[in-house]
């Protein structure tokens, strides 16, 4: 290969399936793919509502058996992924439905990974670690903002050093992804805004990205674009179908994008915080997204403008470094509409903590492709900035 050549890759399931009334197909899809012995992967909440009961009638219309895993929690364990695995394996299952946002998807794939490959969750830490596909895989989701449900990434928390590692394998890629904002009806205003802001900060990073394409930068606009124009509205009604629909669609578009082009400092960072204290990651990421973009805006102020303009700001007059730092105003505006908390110390973030996050957030696979170079004192003053 010629010096300075690059080769970029892209990543999504084979099948994607959108709309009002998607979920539907997930009886063609197990018959599809042939599934005999499904598990379903999901939380106690979802058991609850009567989601999980209603895809589990959808996958037996396929002449499956289904048994049900219900212990996934918001910050996925390595402890999950073993109770999951174990119920996979004493089931003799041959397929994974995996069922809510980010946190049941994750989970399904962690027991996927290690189903296939064997050895433990820990040992896939990083970038394409396994060498055998994942058992058939349906990815149905209930949140708009993961994209977990279509992408490469699987992140789950090692609770013996309070860290997310980030699984990063193109074979953890579902064969299906299904959205149906029918499922997305349900969940809270404060849910909604922190998936939607989850999305958002999925789009910026990888519009951003240094190995951001044509490809992705186009994905990546149309879901920022989407989020500002329907987040505000899906928070104030959940019942907004429009609203929730464009949502989907805008996760998705962020997916797309950031599975192709990664992500940054942003998520880096909000895996600490997710690893340390258990906190919420789409809120982590809505409270450092302002701050670390604001600083990474000096290497390329024309792709912040280029954000602030899809937002629907007025930019006329303005001087391209001006209308970057308008983005940020933007992405400040939209996460206090949404009532997400204005710092971490809400949350319980303790400042003697940053120099180990900033350790490795450093080291986190998503940092790599941030556009401005951190040390390991700017890392601890972005975290500073915004308690």
């Amino acid at each position: 290969m010629a010096l300075g050549e690059q080769v970029f890759g892209y990543f999504m399931p084979t099948v994607n399936l959108m709309g009002i009334g998607a979920s539907k197909e997930i009886t063609n899809q197990v018959k599809n793919l042939g599934g005999t012995k499904v598990l379903i992967v999901t939380d106690k909440g979802l058991v609850s509502a009567g989601i999980a009961d209603q895809i589990s009638k959808l996958a037996a219309g396929a002449g499956a058996q289904v048994f049900l895993f219900d212990k996934v929690q918001p910050n996925p364990t390595d402890k999950n992924v073993e109770d999951g695995l174990k119920a996979y394996q004493e089931n003799s299952c041959d397929m994974i439905i995996s069922l809510g946002g980010g946190s049941s998807h994750d989970c399904g794939k962690g027991i996927g990974i290690v189903a296939a490959n064997g050895g433990n969750i820990r040992d896939y830490e990083g970038i394409d670690k396994s060498t055998k596909p994942m058992p058939p895989f349906i990815a149905v989701n209930t949140t708009a903002g993961t994209a977990s449900e279509m992408t490469r990434f699987c992140i789950i928390t090692d609770t013996a050093r309070h860290v997310k590692m980030a699984i990063v394998d193109w074979r953890v890629t579902p064969n299906v992804a299904i959205n149906d904002p029918v499922l997305m009806a349900g969940m809270p205003p404060a849910l909604t805004a922190a998936t939607g802001m989850d999305a958002l900060t999925h789009a910026v990073e990888a519009y951003v990205s240094t190995i951001a394409t044509p490809v992705t930068d186009s994905a990546a606009l149309m879901a920022i674009e989407l989020i500002s124009d329907n987040l505000r509205n899906a928070v104030a009604n959940g019942q907004n179908m429009e609203a929730r629909n464009n949502m989907a669609y805008a996760e998705f578009l962020a997916g797309m994008a950031f599975n192709n082009a990664s992500l940054g400092y942003v998520h880096a960072m909000a895996h600490q915080l997710g690893g340390f204290y258990d906190l919420p990651h789409g809120v982590c990421n809505a409270i450092l997204l302002p701050h670390v973009e604001s600083y990474n805006i000096i290497s390329n102020p024309q792709r912040f403008a280029d954000i602030a303009r899809v937002m629907g700001e007025d930019l006329q007059g303005l001087s391209v470094r001006e209308a970057a730092d308008v983005a940020i105003d933007a992405i400040q505006n939209l996460a206090m509409d949404v009532g997400i908390p204005s710092g971490l110390r809400e949350l319980g973030v303790k400042e003697e903590d940053f120099e180990v996050m900033a350790q490795n957030a450093m080291k986190d696979a998503t940092s790599f492709t941030n556009p401005r170079i951190l040390t390991l004192q700017e890392v601890i003053e972005l975290y500073r900035q915004a308690m």
